[in-house]
C-alpha cells in the first residue's frame, strides 16, 4: 500500500474504539484496521448524499433559478433503482465468478456507474448556469444531463452500498455481524460530516467553476476510497463457479422472508418512518437560503449538523439497545424526538432564527439516528441465517424507495403551496415565502404519527428484556466517551 494510502488508514483507525460507536465489533481474525478499510465505501456513499442532496439541490434552486419540484425529481430519480437492492444482495449471494468472488465485482461496478454520474454531472450544470452555452443548447440539454447524472450516482450507491453491506456480513463472524453493519452505517454518517464540511470551505467564495472543481474532486475521490476499501477483503473462492447450483429462486428466497412474523408490518414502519424524516431533505438547504438568508457555505454545514444529530443518535442507540432495550421502542423514540424537531425548524421563520433553525435540523438528525438504529437493528436480529442479506436488501430497498418519494412529494408539495400562496388562493396568511415549507414540515409530523401507529403492535411489553437478551444478538455500546 502506497505511503498515502496507509497513513490515511493509519488516521482512519486512530479514531478507533475511543470515538467511533461499534468499534469494539473488531476481532482477533478481523482487526480493527480491516473493519476501518473497509467501511471506506460508506465514506465514499456519505460524501456523494451530501453532494446530490445537500450542496447541489440548494445551487441548483437558489443560484441557477431551477424549479424546486424539478430539482427533487431530479434527486428522487434513483428511487427508480431502490427496489432493485433486495435483488442485487440476493443476486450477489448467489454470483458465480472464475475469481471466486461474489460481492466484488458489484461493488466496482456500482462504484464505475457512480463515477460516470459524478463525470457528467458538471457539464450538466455548466448548460443549466448558461456558462457560455445556453445560445447552442436548449435548456431540456442541461435538464436530462442532471437527471441522468442523479440516476447513476443514485444507482451507484444502492449497488455499492448493498454489495459492501453483504460483504461485511460475509468476512464478520455471525456474532458480530450486527455490530459490523452498525460500524458500516456510522463510518457514513461520518463521511457526511466531514464531506459537509469540506464542501461548506471550498465553496465559500462560489462561483460555477468552482462548483465543477467540487464534483470532479468528488469523482475521484469515489474511485481512490472504494479501491482501498476492497483491497484484500474478499476471500476468493474457485470452487463456487465448479459447483453445481443448488441455490433458491428470487422469488423462492422472498416468499420465505415475507413469512417472517410481522415481515410487511416492519417494512411498512421503516418506509412510514423513513418518509417523514426525508421529505425535507431537499428543503432545508432552499429554506435557510430563501428564507433565512443564510450563505451556500452555511446552508452545505447543514447536512454536518443532520448527520452529527444521526451520529449522536445511534450513540445514545447502541448504549440503551445494550442493555436488552426493545428496537421498535428505540425507533418509537426517534419518532417521538421528530415531532418537536419539525415544530422548531417551522418556528424559525417567524422569529428569523438560524441558530433556533439549525438545533431543529440538529434535533431532526438525531430523531433519524434514533429509529434509523432501532428498525437496522430489529431487521437484522429477526433475519433468518441464510437470509441476511436478503434483508438487509429489503431494509436498504425500503428505506430508499421512501425517502426518494418523499423527497419528490416534497419538493412538488412545496411549489404547489407556494403557487396558491401567491395566487391568494389560500388567503393572505400563505402567502409568506415560508408557508409552503411549513406546510411540508406540518405533513412530516403527521407521517411521524403514522408511524408511531405502525409500530404500536411490534413493541414488547415494558421491561421484558430478559427474553430479548436471549431472542436477540445486541450491538454492544461504544466505548468510554466514543460519541461525546
Amino acid at each position: 500500500m502506497k505511503p498515502i494510502g496507509r497513513t490515511l488508514l493509519q488516521t482512519w483507525a486512530s479514531f478507533g474504539p475511543r470515538f467511533l460507536p461499534f468499534a469494539d465489533a473488531a476481532t482477533p481474525d478481523l482487526p480493527l484496521t480491516r473493519l476501518l478499510r473497509l467501511s471506506l465505501f460508506q465514506v465514499s456513499v456519505g460524501m456523494a448524499l451530501v453532494l446530490l442532496v445537500g450542496t447541489l439541490n440548494r445551487v441548483m434552486i437558489v443560484e441557477l433559478g431551477v424549479p424546486s419540484s424539478l430539482v427533487a425529481v431530479m434527486i428522487a430519480l434513483p428511487v427508480v433503482f431502490a427496489p432493485m437492492r433486495a435483488l442485487i444482495g440476493f443476486r450477489s449471494d448467489t454470483h458465480r465468478s472464475a475469481f471466486g468472488w461474489r460481492r466484488v465485482p458489484y461493488i466496482w461496478k456500482g462504484t464505475m456507474v457512480q463515477f460516470g454520474g459524478l463525470a457528467i454531472m458538471p457539464f450538466a450544470l455548466l448548460v443549466l448556469s448558461g456558462g457560455g452555452t445556453s445560445q447552442e443548447w436548449p435548456a431540456w440539454i442541461g435538464h436530462f444531463g442532471a437527471g441522468l447524472a442523479f440516476l447513476l450516482v443514485g444507482a451507484g450507491l444502492h449497488i455499492t452500498q448493498t454489495a459492501g453491506l453483504a460483504l461485511a456480513t460475509d468476512i464478520a463472524p455471525q456474532e458480530s455481524q450486527p455490530q459490523v453493519v452498525g460500524l458500516m452505517y456510522v463510518s457514513q454518517l461520518v463521511g457526511m460530516v466531514v464531506s459537509a464540511l469540506a464542501f461548506g470551505a471550498l465553496l465559500e467564495d462560489f462561483t460555477p467553476a468552482r462548483l465543477v472543481q467540487v464534483i470532479q474532486g468528488a469523482a475521484v475521490v469515489t474511485i481512490v476510497l472504494n479501491a482501498v476499501a476492497l483491497w484484500k477483503q474478499e476471500p476468493r473462492d474457485r470452487s463456487r463457479f465448479t459447483q453445481p447450483r443448488r441455490d433458491p429462486t428470487f422469488r423462492q428466497s422472498w416468499d420465505s422472508f415475507m413469512q417472517g412474523e410481522h415481515a410487511l408490518r416492519r417494512l411498512a414502519a421503516v418506509g412510514l418512518g423513513t418518509m417523514a424524516f426525508s421529505m425535507q431533505d431537499v428543503l432545508l438547504e432552499p429554506y435557510g437560503g430563501q428564507v433565512l438568508g443564510m450563505t451556500v457555505s452555511s446552508t452545505t454545514q447543514l447536512s454536518a449538523t443532520l448527520a452529527v444529530g444521526g451520529l449522536l443518535g445511534f450513540g445514545l442507540a447502541s448504549r440503551v439497545l445494550a442493555g436488552g432495550a426493545d428496537p421498535f421502542r428505540m425507533a418509537s423514540a426517534g419518532a417521538l424526538v421528530g415531532l418537536p424537531a419539525f415544530a422548531i425548524v417551522i418556528a424559525a421563520a417567524p422569529l428569523h432564527s438560524p441558530m433556533l433553525f439549525a438545533f431543529g435540523v440538529w434535533l431532526i438528525g438525531f430523531g433519524g439516528g434514533l429509529f434509523a438504529h432501532g428498525t437496522l437493528t430489529a431487521t437484522m436480529s429477526r433475519a433468518p441465517k441464510d437470509q441476511v442479506g436478503l434483508a438487509l436488501g429489503a431494509w436498504g430497498a425500503v428505506q430508499a424507495t421512501a425517502a426518494g418519494v418523499a423527497v419528490a412529494c416534497g419538493g412538488v408539495l412545496r411549489d404547489l403551496v407556494s403557487a396558491a400562496g401567491a395566487s391568494g388562493r389560500l388567503g393572505t396568511t400563505m402567502a409568506t415565502s415560508h408557508s409552503a415549507y411549513a406546510v411540508v414540515y406540518a405533513v412530516e409530523m403527521l407521517l411521524l404519527l403514522a408511524t408511531l401507529v405502525a409500530m404500536a403492535p411490534l413493541l414488547r411489553p415494558a421491561g421484558d428484556r430478559a427474553s430479548a437478551r436471549a431472542a436477540l444478538p445486541v450491538i454492544p455500546p461504544p466505548s468510554s466517551k466514543e460519541a461525546t
